[in-house]
């Protein structure tokens, strides 16, 4: 069968049919600056991550667009607590993300514009929908007339007849009034004191949330995109507007697929901060949970299903982790001792059989878990290959015909993200904490140029048997040597 995702759009899952063969062009609603990213970022960006993986792994050239949301009223609320400046807190937050990003193994985007970089794009646009009539200005302000929007609701089944307070979205106190329909959304915000702005053929001002990313996509991929991504959260109002204006703009299909992951709920209940159930990606790594682990607990469930964070699920995955760990770290400890060669051979049939399975399960509609299913079955025997090894039990015949069972559970691994860890990040307790608090002090002093500093705290760390290990991404792991 073909590969196939559920399009949002017409709530159908449809063959994968890009608008050029071979080749997938996708666009993801990044992140808003103005804080650390949590689980549900966690959840979205690592189900887009293995989006972008299988496609690659499957042969598709994928060109992958993420953008920065650096201009919003969060981040400026943010700043003026802080007494700092937009630039400061969103520069901050993009590091950490990257950061954050880099040790749950999510590969860059291709690009990643922010909205603050497409000032131009978004007023051309914006005036092309005040030439056809699509756009109005109030008070310094200019919207979008939902009225000129063919088949708005398309998306997110919203009748627009329905009055709806607050549909355009972080709106300010008394947006509502200079709206012609409560559905209305803002193209363009009028400058307010104190605020950084820009100067437009409105005045001064600066960007509305949604016409950020019509814009961004039309400059960095094209008018028509094969795959649009995002959180359930944002199908309305944000996707439903941006269909609504970049079609109206151009006068064709935004985006052929549209796929939706949903959302992370905390022991049954919605995330939140106001119930204190909310965390962070980096608090809870730091807590001791390793990357891998809450990479393969996010995998376990399909992407477009809610995921309910519990201890318990986080537990049985760290154990799941810990067996698969095991068996792709094999070839790497005792791969010569096997003599397995680091080329990959030929499958056997049996092999073969359960790589299909796993493009079986990947092709109906991303079927994450059902691939994991497939990479479990073939870790078992490595598994306790591996447990014998390490008890000193003596190679078998077997035991080296093994080598193109690892091999390919390397590959499969690799088409999830999934990446060995030489042991998994532990809390340790009070004296973890500490570690890992060093571990952070280190990478300030690094930022810093504080080069001698960063070595002192290594010296002290390695005095006391613990072994840190430098990775891409700003990554440091720990072990005790």
């Amino acid at each position: 069968m073909s590969l196939r995702f559920t399009n949002s759009l017409t709530s159908r899952t449809e063959a994968f049919e890009p608008l050029e063969a071979g080749k997938a062009t996708i666009y993801c609603c990044g992140v808003t600056v103005y804080d650390l990213c949590h689980l549900g970022h966690a959840r979205s960006y690592i189900n887009w991550d293995v989006l972008r993986r299988y496609l690659i792994w499957r042969g598709y050239d994928v060109t992958y667009v993420q953008n920065y949301t650096d201009i919003d009223d969060k981040i400026l609320n943010r700043a003026n607590e802080e007494g700092s400046s937009m630039e400061a807190v969103s520069e901050r937050n993009i590091e950490a993300f990257e950061i954050d990003m880099g040790r749950l193994n999510i590969l860059p985007a291709d690009r990643m514009p922010r909205a603050t970089g497409c000032i131009d794009g978004i007023q051309k646009l914006i005036s092309e929908l005040e030439a056809k009539g699509a756009a109005y200005s109030s008070d310094g302000d200019v919207y979008f007339d939902i009225s000129k929007a063919k088949d708005y609701g398309k998306l997110s089944g919203r009748d627009p007849n329905e009055q709806q307070q607050g549909a355009s979205g972080r709106t300010a106190d008394g947006e509502e009034s200079r709206k012609r329909h409560p559905f209305d959304f803002a193209l363009w915000k009028g400058a307010k004191e104190g605020e950084p702005s820009w100067d437009s053929p409105w005045g001064p001002g600066r960007p509305g949330w949604h016409i950020e990313c019509s814009a961004m996509v039309r400059q960095e991929l094209g008018l028509t995109i094969d795959i649009h991504l995002g959180g359930g959260d944002l199908v309305f109002p944000h996707h439903e507007n941006e269909i609504a204006q970049s079609e109206t703009a151009n006068g064709t299909t935004l985006a052929k697929l549209w796929m939706h992951n949903g959302m992370v709920n905390v022991g049954g209940t919605k995330m939140s901060k106001s119930l204190g159930n909310f965390t962070t990606i980096r608090a809870l790594l730091d807590s001791g949970v390793s990357p891998m682990t809450l990479r393969l607990f996010v995998l376990q469930a399909h992407y477009r299903k809610p995921l309910d964070f519990t201890a318990e699920a986080l537990d049985a995955a760290a154990s799941g982790w810990k067996g698969l760990n095991s068996a792709l770290l094999l070839g790497e400890r005792h791969g010569e001792a096997l003599g397995w060669s680091s080329g990959a051979g030929e499958l056997s049939s049996a092999l073969e059989e359960q790589r299909q399975r796993f493009i079986e399960a990947m092709d109906d509609d991303l079927n994450s878990s059902g691939g994991l299913a497939v990479l479990f079955e073939l870790a078992r025997p490595l598994r306790a290959l591996a447990n014998r090894l390490e008890r000193g039990d003596a190679i078998t015949a077997d035991d080296k015909a093994l080598a193109g069972q690892w091999q390919l559970l390397q590959e499969l691994a690799g088409a999830l993200g999934l990446a060995t860890e030489i042991t998994a990040p532990s809390s340790g307790g009070d004296d973890g904490a500490r570690i890992n608090d060093l571990i952070e002090a280190r990478k300030a002093a690094k930022a810093n140029k504080d080069y001698g500093e960063a070595d002192r705290i290594r010296a002290e760390l390695k005095a006391e048997g613990i072994e840190l290990i430098d990775k891409p991404g700003g990554i440091t792991d720990w072990i005790r040597a």
